[in-house]
């Protein structure tokens, strides 16, 4: 069985995505060591930010393989991935947290039934990562920009954390 394991990661200095995709590649062996794939990395638009996607035999094997004096692993967790059909590439995340767990399909139903209004300010769902322990949700969109994400967000009443505007980054 494999898992689905995020890592959500912060940077004083600013990354580019080349500097993504050559933290990647140097990686590689390390990866390939511990079975462990990197499916690609949503990167802030400033460089201070990144989600990044991997795919596990367990959490173990993703700690063994991201280990590393600068990469702080506290945020670090397995989850699932939950698509849209036929989206385009996201280009804003919203992250929620939740004090009690919440289930998925639960929290899924509420944003159906605000669909109409992430339409109204064109905002399409293009995929979102949920954690196992039902804490933690990030949210992908494709929209004109984040304040058209965070106008639909918070007219729809959608618990909201943090938004930022991005772009995704594949090996």
């Amino acid at each position: 069985m494999t898992a689905n394991v995020f890592l959500e990661r912060t940077f004083d200095e600013p990354l580019s995505p080349e500097d993504v995709l050559d933290g990647g590649r140097e990686s590689a062996w390390c990866f390939d060591l511990h079975r462990v794939r990197w499916h690609g990395s949503f990167l802030s638009r400033d460089g201070h930010a990144m989600v990044c996607r991997f795919s596990a035999p367990d959490m173990e094997s993703a700690r063994n393989a991201l280990r590393d004096p600068d990469t702080d692993l506290s945020r670090l967790w397995a989850g699932t991935v939950h698509g849209a059909p036929h989206a385009g590439p996201p280009n804003v995340v919203v992250e929620r947290s939740f004090a009690a767990p919440v289930r998925f399909k639960d929290i899924a139903g509420l944003a159906q039934a605000k669909r109409w209004c992430l339409e109204t300010h064109r905002v399409r769902h293009t995929h979102s990562y949920f954690s196992l322990d039902g804490k933690r949700m990030l949210c992908f969109y494709e929209a004109p920009d984040a304040e058209a994400v965070r106008i639909a967000q918070r007219e729809a009443a959608l618990p909201v954390e943090g938004i930022w505007p991005g772009a995704l980054i594949t090996p």
